[in-house]
Protein backbone atom coordinates (compact mmCIF):
# COMPACT_ATOMS: atom_id res chain seq x y z
CA UNK A 1 0.00 0.00 0.00
CA UNK A 2 1.43 3.34 -1.06
CA UNK A 3 2.24 5.68 1.83
CA UNK A 4 4.96 8.02 0.54
CA UNK A 5 5.61 9.89 -2.72
CA UNK A 6 9.18 11.14 -3.31
CA UNK A 7 10.03 13.75 -5.94
CA UNK A 8 13.13 14.70 -7.84
CA UNK A 9 13.40 18.45 -8.39
CA UNK A 10 15.08 19.32 -11.70
CA UNK A 11 13.37 17.87 -14.73
CA UNK A 12 10.34 16.83 -12.67
CA UNK A 13 9.00 19.61 -10.48
CA UNK A 14 10.72 22.17 -12.71
CA UNK A 15 11.94 22.50 -16.24
CA UNK A 16 15.38 23.79 -15.32
CA UNK A 17 17.75 22.77 -18.09
CA UNK A 18 18.07 26.39 -19.21
CA UNK A 19 18.71 27.48 -15.62
CA UNK A 20 21.54 24.98 -15.29
CA UNK A 21 22.99 26.01 -18.63
CA UNK A 22 23.11 29.67 -17.59
CA UNK A 23 24.33 28.92 -14.05
CA UNK A 24 27.22 26.64 -14.97
CA UNK A 25 28.23 28.72 -17.99
CA UNK A 26 28.35 31.68 -15.61
CA UNK A 27 30.85 29.77 -13.45
CA UNK A 28 32.99 28.96 -16.48
CA UNK A 29 32.87 32.53 -17.75
CA UNK A 30 33.78 33.88 -14.32
CA UNK A 31 36.98 31.84 -14.43
CA UNK A 32 37.56 32.68 -18.11
CA UNK A 33 36.80 29.23 -19.48
CA UNK A 34 34.72 28.35 -22.57
CA UNK A 35 31.07 27.43 -22.25
CA UNK A 36 29.76 23.90 -21.85
CA UNK A 37 29.03 21.60 -24.73
CA UNK A 38 25.78 19.63 -24.93
CA UNK A 39 27.18 16.55 -23.18
CA UNK A 40 28.43 18.66 -20.28
CA UNK A 41 25.05 20.36 -19.99
CA UNK A 42 23.32 16.98 -19.79
CA UNK A 43 25.78 15.93 -17.09
CA UNK A 44 25.32 18.95 -14.82
CA UNK A 45 21.54 18.74 -15.18
CA UNK A 46 21.40 15.46 -13.26
CA UNK A 47 24.45 15.54 -10.98
CA UNK A 48 25.21 17.44 -7.78
CA UNK A 49 27.15 20.70 -7.89
CA UNK A 50 30.44 19.29 -6.57
CA UNK A 51 30.62 16.59 -9.24
CA UNK A 52 29.39 19.03 -11.88
CA UNK A 53 32.13 21.52 -11.10
CA UNK A 54 34.77 18.80 -11.27
CA UNK A 55 33.35 17.64 -14.58
CA UNK A 56 33.10 20.94 -16.43
CA UNK A 57 36.48 22.14 -15.17
CA UNK A 58 38.23 18.80 -15.72
CA UNK A 59 40.16 20.08 -18.76
CA UNK A 60 41.02 23.42 -17.15
CA UNK A 61 43.73 22.20 -14.80
CA UNK A 62 44.98 25.72 -14.12
CA UNK A 63 41.75 26.51 -12.25
CA UNK A 64 41.66 25.97 -8.48
CA UNK A 65 38.42 24.09 -7.86
CA UNK A 66 38.35 25.28 -4.26
CA UNK A 67 38.06 28.82 -5.55
CA UNK A 68 35.19 27.80 -7.82
CA UNK A 69 33.42 26.08 -4.92
CA UNK A 70 33.93 29.08 -2.68
CA UNK A 71 32.53 31.36 -5.38
CA UNK A 72 29.47 29.11 -5.70
CA UNK A 73 28.78 29.36 -1.98
CA UNK A 74 28.82 33.16 -2.13
CA UNK A 75 26.83 33.44 -5.36
CA UNK A 76 23.29 34.78 -5.11
CA UNK A 77 21.12 32.21 -6.85
CA UNK A 78 18.00 34.37 -7.04
CA UNK A 79 18.76 35.88 -10.49
CA UNK A 80 18.79 32.38 -11.96
CA UNK A 81 15.32 31.51 -10.64
CA UNK A 82 13.58 33.44 -13.41
CA UNK A 83 14.75 30.77 -15.84
CA UNK A 84 13.08 27.95 -13.88
CA UNK A 85 9.62 26.90 -15.05
CA UNK A 86 7.44 25.00 -12.61
CA UNK A 87 5.28 22.21 -14.03
CA UNK A 88 1.84 23.83 -14.32
CA UNK A 89 -0.08 20.95 -12.73
CA UNK A 90 2.35 20.37 -9.84
CA UNK A 91 0.42 22.48 -7.25
CA UNK A 92 -2.87 20.75 -8.09
CA UNK A 93 -1.22 17.33 -7.87
CA UNK A 94 0.30 18.12 -4.48
CA UNK A 95 -3.06 19.35 -3.21
CA UNK A 96 -4.68 16.16 -4.51
CA UNK A 97 -2.28 13.69 -2.87
CA UNK A 98 -1.28 15.49 0.32
CA UNK A 99 -4.18 14.36 2.55
CA UNK A 100 -3.45 10.72 1.74
CA UNK A 101 0.32 10.40 1.42
CA UNK A 102 3.50 11.69 2.93
CA UNK A 103 5.63 13.71 0.50
CA UNK A 104 9.39 14.15 0.27
CA UNK A 105 12.09 15.38 -2.09
CA UNK A 106 15.38 13.62 -2.82
CA UNK A 107 17.52 15.90 -4.98
CA UNK A 108 21.11 16.48 -5.99
CA UNK A 109 20.63 20.20 -5.43
CA UNK A 110 22.46 21.59 -2.39
CA UNK A 111 22.19 25.10 -0.97
CA UNK A 112 19.84 26.31 -3.72
CA UNK A 113 16.92 24.07 -2.72
CA UNK A 114 15.66 26.33 0.05
CA UNK A 115 15.37 29.40 -2.14
CA UNK A 116 13.61 27.36 -4.85
CA UNK A 117 11.00 26.06 -2.40
CA UNK A 118 10.42 29.46 -0.86
CA UNK A 119 10.29 31.39 -4.12
CA UNK A 120 7.70 29.06 -5.62
CA UNK A 121 5.83 28.66 -2.29
CA UNK A 122 6.18 24.89 -2.22
CA UNK A 123 7.77 24.26 1.16
CA UNK A 124 4.54 23.57 3.03
CA UNK A 125 3.65 20.74 0.64
CA UNK A 126 6.64 18.60 1.57
CA UNK A 127 7.16 16.74 4.82
CA UNK A 128 10.87 16.17 4.23
CA UNK A 129 13.54 17.49 1.86
CA UNK A 130 16.88 15.71 1.41
CA UNK A 131 19.59 17.38 -0.67
CA UNK A 132 23.11 16.33 -1.61
CA UNK A 133 24.30 18.40 1.36
CA UNK A 134 22.38 16.22 3.81
CA UNK A 135 23.97 12.89 2.93
CA UNK A 136 27.45 11.43 2.67
CA UNK A 137 26.88 10.30 -0.92
CA UNK A 138 24.58 12.07 -3.41
CA UNK A 139 22.30 10.33 -5.89
CA UNK A 140 22.50 7.74 -7.38
CA UNK A 141 23.76 6.35 -4.05
CA UNK A 142 20.88 5.18 -1.83
CA UNK A 143 21.70 7.48 1.11
CA UNK A 144 18.93 10.04 0.52
CA UNK A 145 16.20 7.46 0.08
CA UNK A 146 17.41 5.43 3.06
CA UNK A 147 17.20 8.58 5.19
CA UNK A 148 13.66 9.19 3.99
CA UNK A 149 12.58 5.59 4.54
CA UNK A 150 13.94 5.68 8.07
CA UNK A 151 12.24 8.98 8.87
CA UNK A 152 8.79 7.80 7.80
CA UNK A 153 9.23 4.20 9.01
CA UNK A 154 8.12 2.81 5.65
CA UNK A 155 9.29 -0.05 3.44
CA UNK A 156 10.41 0.36 -0.20
CA UNK A 157 7.19 -1.20 -1.51
CA UNK A 158 5.23 1.55 0.26
CA UNK A 159 7.08 4.29 -1.64
CA UNK A 160 7.13 5.57 -5.21
CA UNK A 161 9.65 8.00 -6.72
CA UNK A 162 9.07 10.48 -9.53
CA UNK A 163 12.25 11.05 -11.54
CA UNK A 164 13.48 11.72 -15.04
CA UNK A 165 17.08 10.53 -15.37
CA UNK A 166 19.36 7.52 -15.19
CA UNK A 167 20.60 8.91 -11.87
CA UNK A 168 17.04 8.69 -10.53
CA UNK A 169 16.64 5.19 -11.98
CA UNK A 170 19.77 3.96 -10.23
CA UNK A 171 18.82 5.83 -7.04
CA UNK A 172 15.56 3.89 -6.89
CA UNK A 173 17.07 0.57 -7.93
CA UNK A 174 19.63 0.81 -5.12
CA UNK A 175 16.79 0.63 -2.58
CA UNK A 176 14.12 -1.30 -4.49
CA UNK A 177 11.64 1.55 -4.97
CA UNK A 178 9.41 1.76 -8.05
CA UNK A 179 10.12 4.67 -10.38
CA UNK A 180 7.70 6.86 -12.30
CA UNK A 181 9.62 8.20 -15.31
CA UNK A 182 8.60 11.81 -15.91
CA UNK A 183 8.70 12.93 -19.56
CA UNK A 184 11.36 10.35 -20.44
CA UNK A 185 9.99 7.40 -22.39
CA UNK A 186 13.49 5.97 -22.83
CA UNK A 187 14.04 5.54 -19.10
CA UNK A 188 13.52 2.08 -17.60
CA UNK A 189 10.75 2.50 -15.04
CA UNK A 190 7.57 0.98 -13.64
CA UNK A 191 5.45 3.76 -15.12
CA UNK A 192 5.90 6.51 -17.72
CA UNK A 193 3.99 9.81 -17.66
CA UNK A 194 4.15 13.22 -19.30
CA UNK A 195 2.32 15.17 -16.59
CA UNK A 196 1.44 15.13 -12.91
CA UNK A 197 -2.21 14.83 -13.87
CA UNK A 198 -1.37 11.46 -15.42
CA UNK A 199 0.34 10.29 -12.23
CA UNK A 200 -2.86 10.74 -10.23
CA UNK A 201 -4.48 8.08 -12.41
CA UNK A 202 -1.82 5.41 -11.91
CA UNK A 203 -2.75 2.17 -10.08
CA UNK A 204 -0.73 2.85 -6.89
CA UNK A 205 -2.84 5.94 -6.25
CA UNK A 206 -6.12 4.05 -6.50
CA UNK A 207 -5.68 1.46 -3.74
CA UNK A 208 -5.29 4.05 -0.98
CA UNK A 209 -7.63 6.75 -2.21
CA UNK A 210 -9.15 8.65 0.70
CA UNK A 211 -6.84 7.15 3.33
CA UNK A 212 -5.27 9.61 5.75
CA UNK A 213 -1.53 8.94 6.12
CA UNK A 214 -0.12 8.13 9.53
CA UNK A 215 2.33 10.39 11.29
CA UNK A 216 5.98 9.30 10.94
Amino acid sequence: MLKLVVFDCDGVMFSSLETNRIYYNHLLETFQCPQMNQAELEYVHIHNVANSIRHIFRNHVHIDLEQVTSYCRSLDYSPFLKHMVMEPDLPAFLKHIKPNYHTAISTNRTNTMDIVLDTFQLRSWFDMVVTASDVERPKPAPDGLLMILDHFHVQPDEVIYIGDSTVDRDHCASVGIDLIAFKNTNLEAKYHVDSFTAIAGLPPFHSTAGRQCDEP
